[in-house]
């Protein structure tokens, strides 16, 4: 049985989708540059804010406002981050059974880690214990770093644990953490791509998590 759950956290439990595609819009718009669909931000996520503008600007990292476009990007995003934000059903219920059961509950994601702190701490407050996000001095995923440190915070190891995502980035976070990985189908990526790097073991919704318990 697991004890010990590690989840993603954009496209796994909430669904940030539109917030992150209006504030990727919003940089955009300020700079002259051509704006995006939902579908393309979607596309662009899971490697962090810095990758997500590199992919969303012409020019990627040459352009010569990447800085200035990812600054007005966070200021924006840390203002309207919860405008649509919300839970994907199921997920609060989910939490709270693995909160009354004793497992040890962590989010380790690669948004920025002011955002992932206070988003946490919006929704999850009383049951997730600890919530990692993207920083400078460590590796983001899918380097197990973030993992790792979860691991610590929570004080507890490998054995027992589980990582739950929606990505191919969670698929390889997982496996260089030498733990499983559960994809959702809820997310950001199909099956078929997730198939395709590697994922092995799917749900379709949150419930279907407490049925696996490897």
């Amino acid at each position: 049985m697991y004890k010990t759950y590690i989840f993603d956290l954009d496209g796994t439990l909430l669904n940030t989708l539109g917030d992150l595609a209006a504030s990727t819009n919003y940089a955009l718009r300020q700079f002259g540059m051509p704006e995006h669909s939902v579908d393309d931000v979607r596309r662009f996520v899971g490697n962090g804010v810095g990758k997500l503008i590199e992919r969303a600007i012409p020019m990627g990292l040459d352009n010569p406002e990447y800085e200035n476009v990812l600054a007005t990007f966070r200021q924006h995003y840390m203002l309207h981050s919860l405008d649509t934000t919300e839970p994907y059903p199921g997920i609060q219920e989910l939490l709270s059974t693995l909160h009354s059961e004793g497992c040890n509950v962590a989010v380790v994601s690669n948004k920025f880690y002011n955002a992932t702190v206070e988003l946490c701490r919006h929704f999850f407050a009383d049951t997730v214990e600890v919530a990692i996000g993207e920083r400078q001095d460590i590796r983001r995923k899918p380097a197990p770093d973030t993992v790792f440190e979860a691991m610590r915070h929570l004080g507890v190891t490998a054995e027992g644990a589980v990582y739950v995502g929606d990505s191919e980035v969670d698929v390889a976070t997982a496996r260089n953490s030498a733990i499983p990985c559960i994809s959702v189908l809820w997310g950001f990526r199909d099956k078929d791509f997730l198939v395709e790097h590697g994922a092995t073991t799917f749900v379709n919704t949150p419930e279907e998590i407490l049925r696996i318990r490897n």
